[in-house]
């Protein structure tokens, strides 16, 4: 009973899933099938930005070797960056920001986010890529901010 709960659990989380990811690119690190995965999504509700997401994604034969089959890392990075004019719709403005991407690294216990937090003194939108677990948390993260103003370059006045 409680195994079949977990697995409606985890199949409901992954159908609520804020942003839907496309598969960019992806890099073998070894001969044991472990991969690095490149995805790309946009941002929800701010239209002309993009995210990459790297994540490590382990093949069979490490699953086999190390006896773990339900659990990838959690280490990601995430570089996010105008893709065109920016609009930004409705968006949470509260310091703990929103999540906007979620991807289950274990079956249950495990989720890779990117959690969107609006710098509203600075103008920036800060994008922080890391990992949610239920009985753990963990200390690893990535960030990437994107500025809202067009930047201009000046030289100072003696060189005029």
């Amino acid at each position: 009973m409680r195994l079949t709960y977990a697995i409606a659990t985890a199949c409901l989380a992954l159908s609520l899933s804020p942003a839907a990811a496309e598969q960019v690119g992806e890099v073998d690190v070894d001969w044991l099938g472990n991969d690095i995965i490149i995805e790309a999504f946009a941002d929800p509700e701010v239209q002309g930005v993009t995210c990459h997401v790297a994540y490590f994604e382990r093949g069979i034969i490490d699953r086999l070797q190390n006896g773990n089959w339900f659990e990838d890392p959690s280490n990601a990075a995430v570089s996010c960056r105008q893709t065109g004019p920016i609009v930004i719709g409705d968006i949470d403005r509260s310091p703990e920001g929103e999540s906007i991407f979620s991807e289950r690294r274990s079956i249950v216990w495990k989720t890779l986010r990117v959690t969107r937090i609006f710098d509203e003194a600075n103008q920036t939108l800060i994008y922080l890529a890391h990992a949610s677990e239920l009985q753990e948390g963990s200390a690893k993260m990535s960030i990437s901010t994107v500025p809202l103003f067009v930047p201009t370059a000046t030289a100072p006045a003696e060189q005029q």
